[in-house]
């Protein structure tokens, strides 16, 4: 990654870098700057080395920055600071890292203080300066709302037709929002409880039933025992609608869309 073309992100006023861009610059990758940053913990002063972004204030960041699929969805965000990155380039102790982190310096972390003397600079410069700064951000808005249409286009996409399917990777989309898939589990017992209380059902009870007819039909155990809640609620179109209403609701909730 050349230094010079990072887009600068701030917070509380300086210069930061997400874990992401600072492995890039590193030439390593974002689980070793974690994992590095996990052993040396107490060498790390939050506000010192690093921010950490969780609940209204990640959702506020991530609102008015740009990130790919998978920063869209974590549930908690580092920014490293100057002084973070130089504790990172110690401890990967490499003759990239400690070049790029000079460039760093030099390129973006104090390039906010070059800015000191814009008010220096002929009207027409800043005139220029300030145009190409309001498309930037005009552009960073756009894709901020291109993702949210986006998003929304796959909320609705949820039809009678496609039901499953769609539903089943908008639950993998939630639980990739809370920070992995071992979260799946949870997050279909909490849609299937929503529908038994919605539809004053009992999907458990509709399942035994469902296996119960299927042998008495001959039907093999393998088959019968591979049956689940959705084979019970593609039974019904009643409650394909109640699935179909709770799982636009999570992905709302817990910040799929």
């Amino acid at each position: 990654m050349n230094t010079k073309e990072l887009i600068p992100i701030e917070q509380e006023g300086q210069r930061v870098l997400l874990t992401g861009q600072l492995a890039e610059s590193y030439e390593t990758t974002p689980e070793v700057i974690s994992n590095n940053f996990s052993r040396n913990n107490k060498r790390y002063d939050e506000g010192k080395h690093y921010f950490v972004l969780e609940g209204d204030a990640l959702r506020e960041f991530k609102a008015t920055h740009q990130f790919d699929d998978q920063l869209k969805f974590a549930p908690k965000l580092y920014l490293w600071t100057e002084r973070g990155a130089m504790l990172h380039a110690k401890s990967l102790n490499t003759d990239r890292a400690w070049a790029v982190y000079d460039e760093l310096v030099e390129t973006y972390f104090r390039a906010k203080q070059a800015a000191a003397d814009f008010s220096q600079l002929s009207p027409q410069l800043q005139a220029l300066i300030n145009l190409e700064t309001e498309q930037r951000r005009q552009a960073a808005q756009l894709n901020v709302m291109e993702q949210k249409f986006d998003d929304v286009r796959e909320l609705m996409a949820l039809s009678p037709n496609g039901w499953r399917k769609d539903g089943q990777r908008l639950v993998a989309k939630m639980a990739r929002a809370l920070g992995g898939n071992e979260h799946i589990r949870d997050i279909n017992n909490e849609i299937y409880a929503l529908v038994n209380e919605r539809a004053h059902a009992d999907l458990a009870r509709r399942l035994t039933n469902k296996r119960q007819r299927m042998a008495d039909e001959g039907i093999c155990k393998s088959k019968r025992d591979k049956l689940n809640n959705l084979d019970v609620i593609a039974d019904d179109p009643k409650l394909i609608e109640i699935y179909t209403k709770i799982v636009r609701e999570l992905a709302i909730k817990y910040g799929a869309s």
